[in-house]
């Protein structure tokens, strides 16, 4: 095996012992007792920080850009060409050799007493835990606290950080690496390559040096957390029912197709369907490009213009609809095969992407989005039912009950709201009550759901055309004149609510000003600017963003909008509301896991329901202990009732009820 060292350092290749990191750490974080300190993290027992990257095999068929990273991994031709290595603040460490070699090398390091670092832990961990039976103490990732720091439309590449922060460039050539093995490497070569891997391994430690100032402990602790339910895969996939439910997903749209007596090729194409559209004396709906500015046809399964038509008077139109939808969605095809793959390699690594959204939430990674698995239809939760719990164990599911309405109310200062929750009551119920005017105990399946739909959507500013297409989305139809008294109702009935959303509008104006302040109980959300970009400090201690904040005079007023990826997003009161509701949510969910994850191992988080795998014969002290977890208010949320529904089950699909 070839090994070499550069870049400063001690130049003495023991073997460091856990406790060396500690002398370091007050040069690199300032030791703030209320932010990181590795030495504090686990216990009080002082960790080594190892810095991490690892350089593949790849090729023009095979590589990241057309696998996944779970199937690239597993598959038969990966090899690791070399590992750069860095040990706190000593020298960073390049080494090639043999699979075993590696291991044997990787061996030698006290990972039980150790934080792993890399840049894009979910690959790098993934490798070292699955290949050479390396488990650190804890996860650390440079592209997670990128994103929690600068918000997911900032690049978060290692070089666009590298550039942002001014710490050095990195390296642009890969040594005409593509389809080379390790042996076709001469010396020279593999050397060159090894400066070029530890040259990234430097740049990750120094970025984490700089970023990870202030950053908070608990949000370290979820990256951990998140990053574990991929890199240490504990659930098993049925892969009968997976194989019986891709079989009758490629029938049923086969018999579609032959119901609408139209060809593939005038289904699948747009023209040619907006073609067949016209004959039936339909007009095909349009909508505006994001990415073009121009008219286009409005044929996406999630356009609700589109979706009508599946109401529509003429069944023949109905089943052409549903064809097209059928043909074109190859999404339950594309994650049944995913999902078929993974059980014929292992065990199933569940790609959660930490703070993926502006909000902080949780998003679906490695082309699998498990936050979004279907629940509904004749075989909608056959994804989810082929997800088992290892054998001895069950899978458990707790979800945050109407979380975010509860922290609504709490934040308007809306006390009856609050009240009604915090006493068990049926807030849907009450709603429902009042819309159509009849005692509660009258109140059907259907008007509670309109309830919900009320509690859920105006509570946010929806009007009544946004509340009629909800509320249709769901097959439940209501005409926009019944829809503006149902929103009346609700703003009259909650009227703190309707001025929360003129204080976010405000908020808006005054960070357009660059002003600060804070409003909400005990002052809970703040708010403030720094070169036109608007931020809401989040409990946990991250900011939420708001780039770039602009408005201009509309007829009614400001009118905000801010920078993304896309181009520039309307915000205004009622989406800030929303925003920061969602956000101080995750943060009493992301609390509420990681007091779980102390006694049981977490699987997997989904919006706002935690899953754990627990001992079967400890099924009842399990489920009372993550109830008893999701059922506690947060220190900084006093006043805020908050409660939990569970359920168990072999499977993810039978514990998600």
């Amino acid at each position: 095996m070839s090994r070499g060292q550069t870049h400063g350092g001690k130049g003495d290749k023991q073997r460091p012992t856990a406790g060396t990191f500690a002398d370091n750490w007050d040069n690199i974080f300032n030791k703030n007792k209320d932010k990181v300190s590795p030495n504090k993290l686990e216990g009080g027992e002082e960790m080594n920080l190892i810095t991490v990257d690892l350089e593949t095999y790849y090729d023009k068929d095979f590589s990241l850009r057309k696998m996944t990273m779970e199937s690239y991994i597993r598959d038969p031709r990966f090899e690791v060409i070399g590992i750069g290595l860095k040990v706190n603040n000593d020298g960073t460490e390049w080494a090639s050799g043999t699979h075993e070699e590696l291991r044997q090398y990787l061996q030698t390091f006290d990972w039980e007493n150790s934080i792993l670092l890399c840049h894009n832990t979910l690959f790098d961990g993934a490798i070292l835990s699955w290949l050479f039976d390396v488990h650190p103490r804890l996860l650390a990732d440079t592209l997670c606290i990128a994103r929690a720091l600068h918000g997911i439309e900032v690049g978060g590449s290692l070089s666009a950080l590298a550039q942002r922060y001014n710490i050095g460039a990195k390296g642009t050539e890969v040594l005409d690496a593509i389809g080379k093995r390790r042996g076709d490497f001469t010396e020279e070569e593999l050397s060159r390559y090894g400066d070029y891997c530890i040259n990234d391994v430097e740049l990750t430690y120094r970025l984490f040096n700089i970023m990870g100032k202030g950053f908070p402990k608990g949000e370290l602790r979820i990256i951990d957390c998140t990053l574990r339910m991929f890199v240490e895969p504990i659930l098993e996939l049925d892969l009968g029912l997976l194989e019986q439910h891709l079989e009758t997903t490629k029938q049923i749209k086969e018999d579609l197709i032959t119901s609408s007596g139209a060809t593939k090729k005038e289904l699948m194409s747009n023209p040619k369907f907006a073609e067949l559209l016209v004959g039936l004396d339909v007009i095909p709906p349009m909508k505006t490009s994001l990415t073009t500015g121009k008219q286009t046809y409005a044929f996406a399964k999630n356009d609700e213009q589109f979706k009508a038509l599946l109401d529509h008077p003429d069944p023949y139109v109905q089943t052409l609809v549903a064809s097209r939808l059928g043909t074109k969605s190859t999404l339950e095809e594309a994650r049944t095969e995913r999902f078929i793959g993974i059980a014929k390699r292992g065990l199933m690594p569940v790609p959660i992407r930490y703070y993926a959204a502006h909000t902080g939430r949780w998003g679906g990674d490695d082309k699998i989005n498990i936050q979004n698995l279907p629940s509904r239809g004749v075989n909608g939760k056959k994804l989810k039912n082929s997800m088992l719990a290892p054998e001895g164990y069950m899978m458990v599911d707790c979800d945050s009950s109407q979380i975010e309405a509860r922290v609504l109310a709490w934040l308007a200062g809306q006390d009856d709201l609050v009240l009604a929750f915090a006493n068990g009551e049926d807030v849907y119920i009450k709603m429902s009550s009042k819309i159509y005017n009849i005692p509660e105990e009258q109140v059907t399946k259907e008007q509670r759901f309109v309830g919900k739909t009320t509690i859920l959507g105006a509570g946010y500013g929806m009007g009544a055309v946004r509340f009629t297409e909800q509320l249709k989305s769901f097959g439940t139809a209501m005409d926009v004149e019944e829809a503006r008294r149902v929103v009346a109702i609700y703003r009259e009935a909650n009227w703190k609510i309707s001025h929360f959303w003129r204080l976010c509008q405000n908020m808006l104006i005054e960070m357009s000003r660059g002003n600060s302040g804070s409003f909400g109980p005990n002052g809970i959300v703040k708010y403030g600017s720094d070169e036109r970009n608007g931020w809401v400090i989040l409990p946990s201690g991250l900011k939420m963003r708001y780039d770039d904040l602009q408005y201009e005079q509309g007829e009614r007023g400001p009118e905000f909008s801010y920078k993304t990826r896309r181009g520039r997003t309307r915000i205004y009161g009622g989406k800030v509301t929303e925003n920061v509701c969602q956000a101080i949510a995750r943060c009493i969910i992301g609390d509420q896991m990681l007091a779980i994850a102390k006694h049981y191992k977490v699987a997997l988080t989904v919006h706002d329901s935690v899953v754990c795998c627990v001992p079967e014969d400890k099924l009842k002290e399990a489920t009372d202990f993550i109830e008893g977890c999701m059922k506690t208010t947060p220190a900084w949320a006093e006043g805020l009732p908050i409660t939990c529904e569970s359920d168990s089950g072999k499977s993810y699909g039978e514990a998600a009820g």
